[in-house]
């Protein structure tokens, strides 16, 4: 499908997608916004993407909300507009939490307000050095909308998430990795190199179990022990109904072949070896 704002290129189970308006420095309009959850909803069932990478074309990540798009040309519209265009902007990221296949967010420069809603839900996060972030908001006289500031509160400290939101101080790849905002940050120049890596040692896990394992642990957080509980042995009966020949199959390996070892080898799953 030709899309305007966003491009898919997929490389040895990998889907790279590049959100892609550049001149703008990617930010978010209502056109990027339909046609990543378009994107999602056909990335999710096609074979070709064992792991996606989301990631922005030029100089940028994401620099959020298109403010001129989203904000002035709804000024003078009905109250419905506004309420669409917020349903849109959240519509995908929030997809993009719960997706099927393990998602890296490829932070390549810069990532500022609203894209820190789609890097938080990406499962993992790598970041250029040299990338820079921030919450500027506060600068212009607003707040973080769009459920940044719960995306932040998530994954950064108490003290360093107020520190960016009331002082809409910018910071580079390497703070981002100190306030646990990413992953790790490396050079840009071997950015792609290290996600590659990482999208690698993905593939070589049981797909079922990883989707299991991810969404697991985003859900328990907010549940008390005894639901928790209930909840992963219900997961786990999911997984043996989704998929027993997994498990099985790694079990072997550990018990009876002597063929994994924890921390020196990774578990095969023939079924996706390359």
């Amino acid at each position: 499908m030709s899309r305007e704002t966003v491009l898919v290129e997929f490389e040895d189970g990998v889907a790279w997608v590049t959100l892609n308006r550049p001149a703008k420095r990617n930010a978010m309009n209502p056109t990027l916004n339909r046609e990543m959850l378009q994107v999602l909803d056909e990335l999710e069932g096609d074979e070709r993407c064992g792991v996606l990478v989301l990631t922005g074309a030029g100089e940028a990540f994401c620099a959020g909300m298109d403010l001129q798009e989203y904000f002035r040309a709804n000024d003078d519209k009905p109250r419905a507009a506004t309420l669409k265009a917020r349903r849109e902007a959240g519509d995908w990221w929030r997809r993009l939490m719960f997706f099927e296949k393990p998602t890296i967010a490829m932070v390549n420069g810069w990532c500022f307000g609203g894209a820190f809603t789609p890097l938080v839900a990406c499962d993992l996060a790598i970041a250029a050095e040299e990338a820079t972030f921030g919450l500027s908001e506060i600068n212009w006289g607003i707040i973080p909308g769009g459920n940044v500031t719960r995306a932040v509160a998530e994954v950064m400290s108490h003290r360093d998430a107020l520190y960016h939101i009331m002082t809409g101080l910018p910071f580079d790849g390497r703070k981002a990795a100190e306030m646990k905002l990413v992953n790790e940050a490396v050079p840009l120049a071997g950015l792609r190199e290290r996600t590659r890596a990482l999208c690698d040692l993905l593939l070589e896990k049981n797909p079922v179990t990883l989707k299991a394992a991810k969404d697991a642990f985003k859900r328990v957080g907010a549940m008390p022990w005894d639901t928790s509980d209930d909840y992963l042995y219900a997961k786990t009966e999911q997984m043996l109904y989704l998929d027993k020949a997994g498990r099985d199959e790694g079990l072997k390996q550990f018990l009876d072949d002597k063929t994994y070892r924890p921390g020196l080898g990774a578990y095969k799953d023939k079924r996706r070896a390359r």
